[in-house]
């Protein structure tokens, strides 16, 4: 039997160059100067040093162990201001938003009623958390860089929203919209100064309507990839890249779902559920889920925890660098592939897998957390080859590409060719399939592999 991936949850807010936190109930006057890397930077940089300050000032009814925690001077050596610096920022503080936006929607689902789950045309799920968390990550982007500035190409339209009959919907959206961005400086934003309209809400979502291509700047947005694990209470990423002149240049995923310690990823969601009722989560638990990113060029990845509800982090103290894994005998490798096998083949990955010697069971997790595995080492292989017809989309991918890379890994297609985001939405002459790799030593073998048995498939 495959191992499936359990869920499991928890939240965090994040950093941000230069931003100054108003308009709060709990906080008054928060700055934060700094990156998204933490504090062991490459001796080569020691000659240069700057500061970052978080002091935070609480009212009463904040604890006063919260304020000893989260009250720290932090003296950093640093190179300066690095390219896409503040575009990672941005985009890790909205992605945990987004996490934690999610988080209350699949409690609701889960706990309640499934009536906020619609189908698009093609039949797979969209829920109020697609839309929200869209609408969401479009204001955060266009706040901090200016409309003119943003061009974002995401998955969900705005046309459904905006019918007579979707009225309940739509309210439903945008209350979930502003509940969540009053918790914006709990994570280094600011928040609007009054509540989202129905009217800015579909302005939000209508905004993400670039089509890519291989020349100028956009964001390639997954709001919620993996719907149906969504739905399910199982496994799903939130997914934001920043894509330029045809090339990844930076990735966020969020995994609310995805256990910051690989010895919970045999646990089943279900069992989850009741042990974080019986016993509530702490800095140390399990009971959380990650954030990865990388920016190009950097040859790091990242991971931190989400935050917990109502909690700051005083960056930089929370994230790890993470890497592949170093794993390079088929025989003890693990490989994950998705969990629908509706556009994949898992009789032509398991016979492959047989043929490589890959001996253990697979992991089928739903989303890109496959790609989150990889480049923090839980699994070695990712392969995916798609049912005659499908195409894959930039929105799919592109995150997890480029964080696996940075983290030491290889992706390509089938025939060793890296994947092309230059093309529109779609990524356009594929050769078969998707293969990611922990080394290059692995990824060899399995295009090997796909050459010797692809003329015998059915694919």
């Amino acid at each position: 039997m495959p191992l499936n991936c359990s869920s499991l949850v928890f939240r965090v807010p994040y950093f941000l160059g230069q931003t100054r936190i108003t308009n709060t109930k709990k906080l008054t006057s928060t700055t934060y100067v700094g990156s998204c890397f933490p504090t062991h930077r490459k001796k080569t940089h020691q000659n240069k040093s700057f500061h970052i300050v978080s002091q935070l000032k609480f009212n009463q009814n904040y604890s006063s162990s919260s304020v000893m925690e989260d009250q720290r001077n932090i003296l950093l050596s640093s190179p300066g201001p690095e390219k896409y610096s503040k575009e990672l920022d941005v985009a890790v503080r909205a992605v945990q938003m987004a996490c934690s936006l999610c988080q209350k929607v699949q409690d609701n689902l889960i706990s309640k009623t499934n009536s906020t789950v619609h189908s698009k045309d093609d039949n797979s799920p969209v829920t109020v958390a697609d839309w929200s968390v869209q609408a969401t990550v479009s204001w955060i982007l266009s706040e901090s860089f200016g409309c003119r500035n943003v061009s974002i190409l995401a998955e969900e339209d705005v046309q459904s929203l905006s019918t007579a009959v979707a009225t309940g919907l739509l309210d439903a959206v945008v209350k979930t919209v502003n509940d969540c961005l009053t918790e914006a400086p709990y994570f280094g934003l600011k928040g609007p100064e009054t509540p989202l309209g129905s009217s800015d809400v579909l302005e939000a979502i209508s905004r993400c309507n670039s089509m890519g291509g291989p020349t100028g700047r956009f964001w390639a947005l997954d709001p919620v990839d993996g719907t149906l694990g969504f739905v399910r209470g199982d496994q799903y990423a939130v997914a934001l890249a920043l894509i330029e002149d045809g090339e990844v240049v930076l990735g966020v995923l969020g995994c609310p779902n995805y256990p910051m310690k690989k010895e919970w990823l045999s646990y089943h969601h279900r069992y989850h559920r009741i042990i974080s009722k019986l016993t509530p989560p702490t800095s140390e638990s399990w009971d959380k889920g990650c954030v990865i990113y990388a920016r190009k060029g950097s040859g790091e990845a990242w991971m931190q925890p989400l935050n917990q509800k109502n909690r700051l982090l005083a960056w930089p103290n929370s994230a790890i660098p993470v890497r592949v894994s170093s794993i390079d005998n088929p025989a003890l490798a693990t490989f994950c592939e998705p969990v629908e096998k509706s556009n994949s083949s898992h009789s032509f990955t398991a016979g492959l897998a047989h043929s490589v010697g890959l001996r253990k069971q697979p992991l089928r997790v739903y989303s890109m957390v496959k790609y989150a595995a990889i480049a923090r080492g839980d699994a070695e292989i990712f392969m995916k080859f798609a049912r005659t017809g499908y195409k894959e989309k930039i929105w799919d991918h592109a995150a997890g590409v480029i964080i696996i890379q940075e983290a030491g890994g290889v992706v390509t297609d089938a025939g060793g060719s890296p994947l092309d985001f230059s093309k529109g939405i779609f990524l356009e002459g594929l050769d078969r399939g998707i293969i990611a790799c922990a080394g290059a030593k692995l990824h060899e073998k399995i295009i090997r592999a796909v050459d010797a048995s692809w003329n015998s498939s059915s694919l």
